[in-house]
């Protein structure tokens, strides 16, 4: 997810810069760096964000050169409106001194800048100019970061492939569960008794049966091996715009922890523990990389 973008234009005079960042996040955090008197625009630039990315902590910072002396402060009549509107309201549910003026013209959006002499309709194709300029970082933007994940992609599908071995590993591992659990049971009667001879070897045989039956991880192994295809078919999508394949990794990668951990909770031999171990420190690996995948 990690990325940056730069795009420069101008219009009427007008230079700009836009600068896009993005680095990597759980979710979609949006960060507005502009100049004053451009306020209004963000709701808009988070608006088209949200519709191109999914997940990354994304710094957008717009930078304006025009001359000086062409610069005017003009009130907006609207955002002024609806803030008398609230301070009234305010005024009329909480005794308190009234707001000072100095403050009230803080507020974002209060105080506009504009060039000298320049229209309403100006301003506007202005404005969709910077924008469209906007739209060409995101271009390039995407693009670097579909290039990183084509790179992870490669290494991911790596890890899945390793895990899918170790749960070969794991499955000849668990073949040899029963001998070790009889020998184990065997071995903690004799420090019991002097002798094997008075054993009921049926008796034993059910006890071997049951705990057996107790240690099987079949179903842990084919619910882990599910998981790996379904890694596998998520990495082999083309994701569309709006589609977030990093957070069904990011699902699926604690779906791999809890049957690995379930093997280790039953493994009666030391390998099979190892194997299972093997497999938590392979999904760690896969877990860490695919927080950089939308």
């Amino acid at each position: 997810m990690t990325g940056f973008a730069r795009v420069e234009g101008k219009s009427d005079g007008v230079s700009w810069v836009w600068e896009t960042k993005s680095v990597n996040s759980r979710g979609l955090d949006i960060r507005c760096r502009l100049p004053g008197g451009m306020e209004s625009l963000e709701p808009e630039l988070r608006s088209r964000t949200q519709k191109r990315f999914k997940r990354g902590n994304i710094t957008l910072s717009l930078t304006l050169d025009r001359p000086a002396s062409s610069v005017q402060l003009h009130l907006d009549e609207e955002v002024v409106t609806q803030l008398a509107d609230v301070v009234s309201s305010l005024t009329a549910r909480i005794d308190s001194a009234p707001p000072y003026l100095d403050g009230l013209l803080r507020v974002p959006g209060v105080l506009v800048t504009r060039e000298a002499g320049e229209s309403e309709d100006s301003r506007k194709v202005r404005e969709a100019s910077i924008l469209e300029g906007l739209e060409a970082t995101f271009d390039d933007l995407a693009a670097m970061r579909d290039g990183e994940g084509e790179r992870l992609g490669a290494l991911l599908r790596e890890q899945l492939k390793t895990l899918a071995q170790l749960c070969n590993a794991v499955e000849k591992s668990a073949a040899a569960q029963p001998q070790i659990l009889l020998e184990r049971l065997k071995s903690r009667i004799a420090e019991l008794h002097d002798s094997l001879q008075a054993i009921d070897e049926g008796r034993l045989a059910q006890e071997v049966t049951f705990l057996a039956a107790k240690a099987d991880i079949r179903e842990e192994l084919d619910r882990l091996r599910g998981h790996i295809q379904a890694a596998e078919e998520l990495m082999s999508l083309k994701a569309g715009p709006g589609e977030a394949v990093g957070r069904k990794l990011d699902f699926l990668c604690q779906e791999f922890n809890r049957e690995a951990n379930t093997i280790c909770s039953k493994s009666a031999d030391m390998e099979l523990t190892k194997t299972g171990l093997e497999i938590k420190t392979v999904v760690e690996q896969f877990r860490e990389q695919i927080q950089n995948i939308e």
